[in-house]
């Protein structure tokens, strides 16, 4: 067990510093998949998804094998929370028999808070429904594979303010120049919270987090446009008529008018003809099946920081 366990439930429990080192440590992984050696043998990984999920879960699960650890998983049934047990008390019990845990549930973060609420299991946040973490790692992670910074990015953001938005926001706004411009359906943008401190770190580090619900308002020379789905797993609209509000901010080729060296990126999984039409999600500005394969290497990074490993 290390003295040095770490829990990742929210981008802020990073430092800056933190940060980047997850992100770079990513990407060395991903150019050289095979140098991950074992730096987690003898470790347990639980793998605890309430929700569905095939990136994240399999990033994860995979990435901890290759790290030299073994897993158990676990599905939405198979805790004795559905009978009663208080999650501190679930937490407490895990955290004698596993090094980290990974936890996909969709609900308060809250949860995963009192999961951590012990000094022996990291936990990590595979998605919650405030805040999707370790998939802006993977973001990150694909954007200085691209580019080879993130300082000085000019990202646009088209779709609804869900976990996935918000944890971009919260990464981006953390690296000095980078403009993260959101044009979100009117009633469905980020929480006053979520974009109260991304306006916040933008101000410390001198970026830019700036959100607008109108979707014909696309400023020039970006670098990345990016989406996701519409229907964010586990989670339902409460207008009947959402999918009109939503319209005018699908994914099209005309948003490369003014960009045309823009790339394209979205979180997966799509659904082609709704937030994105198919001639750009497979067309040669996508990148998002690169970015899915980076979920690997960025949970593999994010497994190392949270057991206290040296990213190198």
């Amino acid at each position: 067990m290390s003295a040095a366990i770490r829990h990742l439930i929210s981008l802020d429990d990073l430092t800056d510093q933190d940060l980047r080192a997850i992100v770079g440590r990513a990407g060395h992984l991903a150019a050289q998949p095979r140098s991950a050696a074992t730096s987690l043998r003898g470790d347990v990984v639980g793998i605890y998804f309430r929700r569905t999920s095939t990136r994240t879960r399999t990033a994860f699960s995979s990435g901890a094998l290759r790290l030299g650890a073994q897993i158990v998983a676990y599905g939405p049934g198979d805790l004795q929370t559905n009978t009663g047990e208080s999650i501190e008390d679930t937490g407490r019990v895990l955290a004698t028999m596993l090094d980290v845990l990974v936890a996909r549930t969709a609900d308060d973060p809250a949860h995963l808070r009192a999961m951590a609420a012990q000094q022996r299991m990291a936990v990590i946040n595979a998605m919650s429904e405030d805040e999707h973490p370790t998939q802006a790692l993977a973001d990150l992670t694909t954007v200085v594979q691209r580019f080879g910074r993130v300082d000085g990015l000019r990202m646009l953001y088209v779709g609804e303010g869900n976990n996935s938005a918000a944890a971009l926001a919260l990464a981006l706004s953390r690296f000095p120049g980078a403009e993260l411009h959101l044009r979100t359906p009117p009633g469905y943008g980020l929480t006053a919270d979520v974009l109260a401190r991304a306006e916040a770190h933008a101000e410390r580090c001198g970026a830019l987090v700036v959100e607008s619900h109108d979707p014909d308002d696309v400023p020039p020379s970006i670098d990345v446009v990016y989406t996701t789905r519409w229907q964010t797993t586990g989670t339902t609209k409460p207008d009947p008529d959402w999918r009109t509000i939503f319209a005018p901010f699908q994914v099209t080729e005309k948003l490369w008018e003014s960009s045309p060296e823009a790339v394209f990126m979205h979180d997966l999984p799509a659904h082609r003809g709704e937030e994105v039409t198919a001639e750009v999600l497979d067309g040669p500005h996508s990148i998002a099946f690169i970015q899915a394969e980076n979920k690997l290497y960025s949970a593999m990074a994010a497994l190392e920081w949270c057991r206290g490993r040296e990213l190198l």
